[in-house]
C-alpha cells in the first residue's frame, strides 16, 4: 500500500464547509430565518466556487476527469456483485454520479429557497414545499452516499473518510 494524493485542499474544504452548512441549516436554524438565508446564499457560494473548481482545479477534481459512464458504471457494479478488486483512485462511477446528484440537487435547493424570498413566490406554499422536498432529498442522499462510502471502504480497504481528510488514500500497489 502506498498514499496517493488525490483530493486537493480546496476539494476537502468544499466538502467539509457543504456538509456543516447543509446540517446546520437542516437542523439548527429556523426556516424563514435570516440565518438560513445566510447560510443558503454561503452554498450558493461554495456551489458556484466547485463549478469553476471542476474546470480549473487539480486532474481529480474536474469534472471532466470523473465523468461517469453507463460502461463504467455497469462495471464497477457488476465487480462489487462479483467481489472482484476495482480500485479508482479518484471517484469510482456510482461515487461520481452521486457527485453530481449532491451538486445539482443542492443547486435546486438553493434556487428555490432564493426564489422563495422573490416577491414572485413569496408567500406561495407550492414553493415552500420544493424547497422542503428538495431538502429531505439532499438529506437522503447524503446518507446513501455516507452508507456508499462505508461499504466501499469495506469492499475496497481503503479508507475513503481519512482519504477526505488527509487528501491522501491508501492505494495498493500494482
Amino acid at each position: 500500500m502506498q498514499d496517493v494524493k488525490v483530493w486537493d485542499l480546496f476539494v476537502r474544504l468544499f466538502h467539509a464547509s457543504t456538509a456543516l452548512v447543509f446540517l446546520l441549516n437542516y437542523f439548527v436554524t429556523e426556516d424563514g430565518s435570516a440565518l438560513h438565508s445566510y447560510l443558503g446564499y454561503g452554498l450558493l457560494a461554495l456551489l458556484g466556487l466547485r463549478v469553476i473548481w471542476g474546470f480549473i482545479g487539480g486532474y481529480h477534481a474536474r469534472f471532466k476527469n470523473f465523468m461517469p459512464t453507463v460502461a463504467g458504471v455497469k462495471e464497477h457494479i457488476s465487480a462489487m456483485f462479483f467481489g472482484e478488486k476495482d480500485d479508482h483512485l479518484g471517484h469510482n462511477p456510482l461515487g461520481a454520479l452521486m457527485v453530481f446528484n449532491l451538486l445539482g440537487s443542492l443547486a435546486l435547493l438553493c434556487t428555490t429557497g432564493i426564489l422563495a424570498e422573490t416577491d414572485m413566490f413569496w408567500g406561495m406554499k407550492w414553493m415552500e414545499d420544493v424547497h422542503e422536498f428538495l431538502a429531505n432529498y439532499v438529506l437522503i442522499s447524503v446518507a446513501l452516499h455516507l452508507l456508499g462510502v462505508a461499504f466501499e471502504t469495506k469492499r475496497s480497504k481503503i479508507n475513503l473518510v481519512k482519504a477526505m481528510i488527509t487528501g491522501k488514500k491508501n492505494m495498493p500497489l500494482n
